[in-house]
């Protein structure tokens, strides 16, 4: 069968699912103590969707902008959050990239390595910190104790499109090892209107072990290399406006981790340790521009003890960051060295006191090498009224380091950091209900949250210099998610999310709040799959309302609104044999013709071709 993406918040059908970040140890979607989503191997590799970020596009409180066509900067906020506030892990690593401001990259992600996807959503930095201001997304690659064999996938399609990948896992019940590799191209389109096609070309590679010497010990080790160019319409040297340019930017992102970890006896004990390695240069007409790279080195120790229905938990963190900037076009006057590092305390205590009635608490101090030390609390609690129902409340802290560009950036006549900011701090909370039955399950949630020392630009007229400064307002996110699931028998699921989204900054204390750019008021998301006989279908759609957005080609920059759209893809497959099926597949099936950034197009209607198959077992 070909099973539908599961769109609830943390109240999955399937009681066995499990969220590994809604805690510092994982827990099972229905115990988990905050919203979350999570897309297992099935789902992914059902609507065959290139990208993580199509997945998150159709999960409730999650906005996904992209600046053009593929392989261009993709932004991902939760709740309303800024684009920086998301933490990425991938395979247990911290993902944002260190040198391009603290976000994830998500543009260079791609969903053919991964068997698993999971959102947790609201501030979750009692637990992991900063970043986790808006919410979390862990992804995860095979699991090489799963399962066995060799795989592969080989696409063609519109825009002269090509993509492959292949997978394998190989070992025993105490030995395992998993690898994925693939790489996907295209011609892409005119983002300007210029003429000149934007295309991108992307690569990545993954290898996992893992051992397990004896029944409670387990070793493991993972490592990741993804590689990604991509042409784009940058910006005129003389009129600063957008224009029809030869730009391009080529990125690498390279990390590793191992760990190891024991279970015994209601105490668990994990060591792990974690590098992550970036670099970035910027061309125009191959001509080198500039380049950032940075590096991340992270050393974790847990433990856990489980008493009865109580689980304690501790753990502390180091983590320390780099990050170089060299430049051609002003002759390396923008060259800098920077570094920095945390040291974190992090405890959790999660009790069940009935049956029907949970809490988790948890409670993280940072001590910060550049900036005051930070104290975050969360606390959640679930209660069940009734069989199939269940009442959740949570309210979070969340923080987030300025980035090494808002400190530190510099632009001679442009751009000037600034070396005094505060980290953001936010507070949010959230309460709702939810049910499941046999054959469909509802969720309704309401969330809010407030943010201070929000890191806004600033521009001074005089001197014609922006720069960054800490907000004296208090910026605002409030709004609704509503979920629905419904399964009439076990060929057919139905999906649907709807999110309500009021965001508003205020720069300075005593304004009005102004709406958020790039955060659609009202969105939407329905997923529908089944199967007959050989056949298998899928079918999905993203619908982002009306939002905001600055135009920098005038001054001062004025707000403009961008339209709404519906954003749908389709696939038809049909099973050769069993475990080859060829399948065809349409993105922006309606034709959209939509901006998620002002100024640059999205592709329209493409169509693929694809076959799925076993390359040996």
């Amino acid at each position: 069968m070909l099973p539908i993406l599961f769109l609830l918040a943390a109240a999955d059908a399937d009681t066995d699912t499990i969220v590994v970040t809604a805690s510092r140890e994982p827990v099972r979607v229905a115990e988990a103590p905050a919203s979350s989503t999570v897309f297992e191997r099935e789902e992914i590799e059902g609507t065959a969707l290139p990208f993580a970020s199509d997945l998150l596009r159709l999960s409730p409180g999650v906005s996904v902008s992209s600046s053009g066509p593929r392989g261009t900067l993709t932004q991902v906020r939760i709740r309303g959050a800024e684009a920086n506030h998301t933490l990425l892990f991938v395979d247990g690593i911290r993902f944002n990239d260190p040198a391009a401001g603290n976000e994830a990259r998500f543009e260079l992600l791609s969903g053919d390595a991964l068997s698993r996807l999971e959102v947790v959503r609201g501030p979750q930095s009692a637990l992991w910190g900063s970043e986790a201001l808006g919410g979390v997304v862990a992804a995860e690659t095979g699991d090489p104790m799963g399962r066995r064999g060799v795989f592969g996938l080989a696409e063609y399609g519109s825009l002269d499109s090509s993509r492959g990948s292949a997978e394998f896992a190989v070992g025993n019940g105490r030995f395992g090892i998993s690898g994925s590799g693939g790489w996907m191209r295209s011609d892409g389109i005119d983002s300007f209107g210029g003429g000149e096609r934007d295309g991108f070309d992307h690569r990545h590679a993954s290898l996992k072990a893992v051992l397990r010497p004896l029944p409670a010990l387990e070793l493991g080790v993972v490592g990741h290399w993804i590689e990604g160019e991509s042409d784009y319409d940058g910006f005129d040297p003389l009129t600063f406006q957008r224009a029809e340019t030869l730009d391009s930017t080529k990125n690498r992102i390279g990390a590793v981790r191992s760990w190891a970890k024991v279970a015994s006896g209601g105490w668990t004990v994990q060591a792990d340790g974690s590098w992550l390695g970036s670099a970035n240069r910027n061309l125009l007409a191959d001509a080198p521009l500039n380049r950032t790279e940075g590096e991340r080195f992270t050393l974790g120790a847990q433990v856990s003890r489980s008493l009865g229905g109580h689980r304690f938990t501790a753990a502390v963190e180091h983590e320390a960051e780099d990050f170089r900037a060299r430049d051609q076009i002003y002759f390396g006057g923008t060259d800098q060295d920077r570094s920095r590092s945390l040291t974190a305390l992090i405890g959790e205590w999660r009790a069940e006191w009935s049956g029907r009635f949970s809490t988790d608490v948890a409670v993280r101090h940072d001590s910060f090498s550049a900036f005051a030390d930070a104290t975050t609390l969360r606390a959640a609690a679930l209660f069940s009224p009734a069989e199939g129902w269940q009442l959740h409340a949570a309210y979070g802290e969340g923080i987030a380091q300025p980035t090494f560009y808002d400190l530190y950036g510099f632009f001679p006549g442009s751009f000037a950091g600034n070396p005094g900011l505060k980290p953001e701090r936010s507070r949010g909370a959230e309460a709702g209900v939810r049910w499941s039955g046999a054959k469909a399950s509802v969720g309704v949630t309401a969330f809010a949250a407030r943010l201070r020392d929000e890191i806004v630009p600033t521009f001074d007229p005089s001197t014609f210099l922006s720069g960054t400064a800490n907000a004296s307002g208090t910026s605002r996110r409030r709004g609704i998610e509503a979920t629905a699931d419904y399964r009439p028998n076990a060929q057919i699921r139905l999906a649907v999310s709807y999110t309500f989204l009021d965001a508003g900054e205020r720069a300075a204390a005593g304004s009005a709040l102004v709406k958020e750019v790039r955060r659609p008021r009202h969105s939407a998301s329905l997923i529908a799959s089944g199967e007959h006989g050989r056949f298998s279908w899928s079918a999905t759609g993203a619908y982002v309302g009306k939002r905001t957005d600055q135009d920098f080609d005038l001054f001062p920059a004025p707000t403009v609104t961008l339209g709404d759209y519906l954003l749908a893809s389709a696939r038809v497959g049909y099973r050769l044999l069993p475990g080859i099926e060829l399948y065809a597949r349409a993105e922006n099936a309606f034709d959209a013709q939509y901006q998620d950034v002002v100024g640059y197009g999205t592709p329209g209607r493409t169509v693929y071709a694809g076959i799925r198959l076993p390359l040996g077992s």
